[in-house]
């Protein structure tokens, strides 16, 4: 079952870009460097890459090439969310044909629906599809929280099986786990507040911290679920500079450009966003060189 290997260090990748364009080799390369490195799951348009971005056809192409470079080794989740139910559910069927394991859905930013809205939202997608759905709550993006009373109501969907939690509410995994079960898959969305998960009972992290050192986020990751806390504490603790690093300028910028000192793409970014100031390039560096993954 694909709820068992929802767990640990997946990757929420970069779309790697070359003159303006979908960099596809590279883009497949990186990939198949992060299943080389350890990382047991990989997120295709998150916002980590850039979807709202990207136009439709670009999106449903990205996650063709993420499924077809795991090619079955390890699960690929895709990103089909929009605060369009429609164009959400049209995102979600392309994602099931195209063979993606799981689908991550965010809730309608902007729109800021009610908590009865983002239940019926959620409602309509679970009934349009046949494909296994994680529930992304970011209120920090979209403006609006899911509440554990509605994420319960959402978690009784037949196809939901779990939630991307990007608030780092310190009891926000507990108050879940107890109303929507323990089999109720929690990943943490925050690199930073993962360890505080997974001792709430969480399940694994959807990483932006990955894609810059994608054996360390897993070596975390198995040291927790193999009992070895000590060591999982010191490798988020030499994670950490490079976790606040990441996010000093709007993410992806930091994350594009440290990607790019590693040799994978240009670094760009698409407008609005845009390439991080040189204050943050020399911060990202430094951090790097401190966790040990540039010389």
């Amino acid at each position: 079952m694909i709820t068992e290997k929802l767990k640990g260090s997946f990757v929420a990748l970069v779309t790697l870009f070359s003159d303006g364009k979908i960099d596809e080799k590279g883009y497949q390369d990186f990939i198949e460097w992060q299943i080389d490195q350890g990382t047991h799951g990989v997120l295709a348009m998150g916002t980590t890459g850039e979807s709202p971005t990207l136009s439709h056809e670009e999106d449903m192409h990205v996650v063709r090439l993420a499924v077809e470079a795991a090619a079955g080794r390890v699960p690929v989740m895709a990103g089909t969310g929009s605060n369009s139910t429609a164009e959400c559910i049209m995102l979600t069927r392309h994602a099931q044909e195209a063979g993606a394991d799981v689908v991550l859905i965010v809730t309608g930013y902007y729109n800021k629906p009610t908590q009865d809205g983002l239940f019926r939202h959620f409602e309509a997608v679970n009934d349009a599809v046949d494909i296994p759905i994680v529930v992304y709550n970011i209120p920090g993006r979209t403006g609006v929280d899911i509440e554990p009373a509605t994420m319960q109501r959402i978690a009784r969907l037949s196809h939901v099986v779990g939630c991307k939690e990007s608030t780092a509410a310190a009891d926000r995994v507990s108050r879940q786990r107890w109303l929507c079960g323990k089999e109720f898959i929690q990943m943490s969305g925050e690199d930073a507040a993962v360890l505080g998960l997974l001792g709430m009972g969480g399940h694994g992290c959807i990483s932006v911290t990955a894609n810059v050192a994608p054996a360390l986020c897993a070596r975390m990751h198995e040291a927790w679920q193999g009992g070895d806390f000590e060591q999982a504490r010191d490798i988020q603790n030499q994670l950490m500079p490079l976790h606040e690093a990441l996010f000093s300028e709007t993410s992806p910028g930091p994350v594009k450009y440290a990607v790019g000192l590693l040799g994978w793409g240009d670094g760009s970014v698409r407008l609005p966003l845009t390439s991080p100031a040189e204050e943050t390039r020399v911060r990202v560096r430094d951090a790097m060189r401190q966790a040990g993954v540039l010389a």
